[in-house]
């Protein structure tokens, strides 16, 4: 494969964008730094933009997600609305399956308190399932949606998988206690980093901090929202006696946005102050800089037998990097390609090599080198003359080394 290293018209492009890449030897990289030790089952620290995970404990283990299973029902929601299957404004009829008096399940739950027959706007179940964890709300507004509960938890699981989330199951739309429903730290911050990325409107609501329903006024469980030292504008708590107190967090400095997820702390105060601590040592000890974006080419190269002689090519979307902090200087980048020329036709968004991103001599991140702009295949003329070109490069590349 071809390996090449930034030109002088990419270390400018870099500039522009406040981060200088550098093809000179990188100094030693510093040592990441120490994690803080976290009080709960499981853990997850990760950055939003490069998806990074800064720190973790017991990522991949299959634990009970109790309330945090409505970020998933939040975000088939979202997604809902944003295909205009549903609007906000949407009239919805509850019916006895999201009564609490009538559901032994429901009893002693978080609740919005509806009943049979109120007639309540998409939007205020929304809210009811987001900031007051109501566990009503989530049965009236996925019977709505879906038809039925178990529809509901369908979709839910179709969007686990094509989010890539390998261990999670979901068997309710509200999270309460039930065999065989579990996720893990890792997939909970995949889980979050979604819904901030893929439904923006959805994910607003889960910084409101009180909702009031027929005068029964409720505060956001999220306590995180009203922090001092940090700016968290989301996301869910959860708890059941077998799941332990859950949480994930998610706060911005900045460009930089960090998702922490703990899971299974030992009580509601301890989920607090472990969350806190992660964002706090991952703001002070890192940074994000996307010094690669989508619509900047990356690099030029020649290609053959097209109805162009070059072509741009970059990345399909932008290339965070998440490193120590001052170590930016350091940063290199390189690329390679799958073949050792290009040959059209050439498709937009055609995978044709890698970018890579370096510290201290050694790959830290990777990211798909694409074709910026399609290339179709020129004229009978122009394609032997590439061929002799191409042959004749060949030779004398052959001869001369």
């Amino acid at each position: 494969m071809m390996n090449k290293h930034f030109s002088t018209s990419l270390r400018k492009l870099a500039l522009s964008v406040g981060v200088m890449l550098m093809v000179v030897p990188a100094v030693q990289a510093a040592d990441s730094p120490a994690a803080p030790q976290v009080d709960a089952k499981a853990y997850v620290l990760m950055d939003y933009n490069s998806g990074k995970i800064l720190t973790e404990g017991n990522a991949d283990t299959r634990l009970d997600p109790a309330s945090l299973t409505k970020i998933m029902s939040s975000y088939v929601i979202g997604q809902a609305i944003k295909a205009g299957k549903i609007k906000p404004d949407d009239l919805v009829t509850v019916g006895k399956d999201a009564w609490a008096t009538g559901n032994p399940v429901l009893r002693g739950s978080s609740l919005m308190f509806i009943k049979p027959g109120d007639q309540i706007p998409v939007l205020e179940l929304n809210k009811g399932i987001v900031i007051q964890s109501g566990n009503d709300a989530s049965i009236a507004l996925a019977d709505f949606v879906a038809g039925s509960q178990d529809s509901f938890v369908g979709l839910m699981n179709n969007y686990a998988k094509s989010l890539g989330l390998q261990n999670t199951h979901f068997l309710t739309v509200h999270g309460l206690d039930a065999e065989g429903q579990y996720s893990t730290a890792r997939d909970m911050a995949l889980l979050s980093q979604a819904l901030i990325r893929d439904v923006p409107d959805e994910y607003a609501l889960h910084k409101e901090k009180e909702f009031t329903f027929n005068k029964i006024r409720q505060i956001n469980r999220n306590r995180l929202l009203w922090s001092t030292n940090l700016n968290v504008d989301g996301i869910k708590t959860g708890y059941t006696s077998g799941a332990g107190h859950n949480l994930v967090a998610s706060a911005t400095d900045g460009p930089m946005r960090l998702i922490s997820v703990v899971l299974g702390a030992p009580s509601d105060r301890v989920r607090f102050s472990e969350s806190e601590k992660l964002l706090t040592w991952g703001f002070r000890f890192y940074e994000t800089a996307t010094p690669i974006k989508a619509d900047k080419a990356f690099v030029t190269q020649k290609v053959w037998f097209g109805d162009v002689s070059e072509v741009p090519l970059g990345v399909a979307k932008d290339a965070a990097v998440t490193i120590p902090k001052g170590q930016m200087k350091n940063l290199k980048a390189s690329y390679k390609l799958n073949q050792p020329t290009l040959e059209a036709p050439l498709a937009k968004n055609q995978v044709v090599g890698t970018i890579d991103y370096q510290l201290d001599g050694k790959t830290i991140e990777q990211h798909p080198l694409v074709v910026m702009e399609e290339v179709k295949e020129g004229n009978f003329f122009s394609r032997m003359w590439d061929f002799v070109m191409m042959k004749l490069s060949q030779w004398f590349g052959g001869i001369f080394g």
